[in-house]
């Protein structure tokens, strides 16, 4: 999971961005509302912790951009500015939460976990498709309510799969999304074969209902057997 810190305090933001390294997200950060922006429109995030108050312009901007462009992210706001009218305006431009500052990283977590779970997974606290059951919560892999051992990479390309079951991804997106975003400056994609080797194997050898399937000149797809 990837989520983007657009926070110009630079204590605040690395904490943060530290936090949920912890906690095994892949956290990218914007201090200005620039560095959003381009970020923002180039990138695909799980999540976006957007403050409203940046040196060079406003969150809620950000917002309006996004929603006319049909940008859709997952955005929590984290503002000091703790008023009605920004929640509301927030909320109605977009946002799924609002978290005034200062807040405890435990809530931070929790707030971050609620969002993901209600739009990628309708409320449920797992994912499952064919026999093939994922606790996000706690990075659990089960085949047929047997586990699975996979190793932090290969879960995370599971997981990101499995929430796009069906769909095209290219190999770019994927190594932004389980790698970050610097990864684009790669000169190949090599990298993501070794794992994708590997988690094939794991999971064909507990006889999973699921395939991913590659695309060649493009990317990958899962689907079930």
């Amino acid at each position: 999971m990837k989520i983007l810190i657009v926070e110009d305090n630079d204590d605040l933001r690395e904490v943060i961005a530290r936090s949920l390294e912890k906690e095994r997200y892949v956290a990218e950060t914007a201090a200005n509302y620039s560095e959003a922006r381009m970020k923002a429109f180039v990138y695909e995030y799980d999540c976006i912790l957007l403050d409203i108050m940046l040196p060079d312009g406003n969150g809620l901007d950000l917002l309006r951009e996004m929603h006319a462009a049909g940008r859709r992210a997952n955005v929590i706001i984290l503002s000091a500015k703790d008023s009605i009218d920004d929640k509301v305006n927030g909320l109605e431009l977009g946002a799924d939460d609002y978290l005034p500052k200062p807040f405890h990283l435990a809530e931070l977590h929790a707030r971050i976990k609620s969002v993901l779970r209600r739009q990628m997974r309708g409320g449920e606290q797992t994912v499952k498709v064919a026999n093939v059951t994922i606790h996000p919560d706690t990075f659990r892999v089960e085949v047929g309510g047997t586990p699975v051992e996979l190793n932090r990479k290969e879960y995370d390309i599971l997981l990101y799969l499995v929430n796009r079951r069906g769909r095209l991804i290219e190999k770019q997106t994927l190594a932004e999304a389980v790698w970050g975003d610097d990864i684009d400056q790669a000169d190949n994609f090599d990298f993501i074969y070794a794992q994708m080797k590997n988690l094939r194997k794991r999971l064909k050898a507990a006889g999973a209902g699921i395939e991913i399937k590659t695309v060649y000149g493009f990317g990958y797809k899962l689907t079930e057997t």
